[in-house]
Formats: C-alpha cells, sequence, structure tokens
C-alpha cells in the first residue's frame, strides 16, 4: 500500500477545480489550524499555476514563532504520488515543511521558502 501523508492546505488547494486539476479527484480533510505562522499574498506569475488556480494572489505561510499568529486551514489525507503533484503546483516561492498542527497532528505545509 502506498505511502499517505498529511497535507495541510490554507489557500488554493482548498478549491475544488484546483484539486481536480492537480490530482484528479476532490480531496478529503479537516479543518485544523497552525500556530505560530501568518499568511501574506505573494503574486503568482507561473502561467501554468495561473491558469490552474485563476489567481493571481495566492497566500503564502511565514513562520513568525508567535503563538498569537495562527493560519486556519484544512489537513488533506494525500499518496506519495499526489505529494509529488502538489510539490509541482507550488512554484518556487514556497518550499515544503513537515509541521505539528493544533489537533497535535504533523503533516507538511507549504511555507516561504
Amino acid at each position: 500500500m502506498e505511502k499517505q501523508h498529511n497535507l495541510f492546505s490554507y489557500g488554493t488547494l482548498q478549491l475544488e477545480k484546483v484539486q481536480l486539476e492537480s490530482f484528479g479527484r476532490k480531496l478529503l480533510g479537516e479543518k485544523d489550524t497552525l500556530v505560530g505562522f501568518k499568511l501574506k499574498q505573494l503574486r503568482i506569475t507561473d502561467e501554468a499555476v495561473l491558469a490552474i488556480s485563476q489567481e493571481e494572489f495566492h497566500p503564502i505561510a511565514i513562520q513568525t514563532n508567535n503563538t498569537d499568529d495562527h493560519i486556519s486551514g484544512t489537513l488533506y489525507k494525500i499518496s506519495e504520488k499526489e505529494l509529488q503533484q502538489a510539490d509541482r503546483y507550488e512554484v518556487s516561492d514556497y518550499k515544503r515543511v513537515e509541521a505539528t498542527f493544533q489537533s497535535g497532528k504533523k503533516g507538511w505545509i507549504y511555507i516561504k521558502s
């Protein structure tokens, strides 16, 4: 059986259109929160990403280590192959790191590189 991962999305990966284009299915997930981070806006110039999301500005997580800062989003269960597909979707301004969420679950999140 293929390894499963948790992937936290706070932005366009929550959009059904982006999920269908990127993974070929609607993802199942549950709401969760990441503490010690805040969101800023990033202007996207990658034509392929713009074509999928149809949004010029995407949120990007910035680590602050301040417990008053938090990001709400969705923690999705995805396969190893889908994790690689998510890596291809995110532009180079993002890097994937592992984090622990308010629920106590661990998972991947894309933050400012």
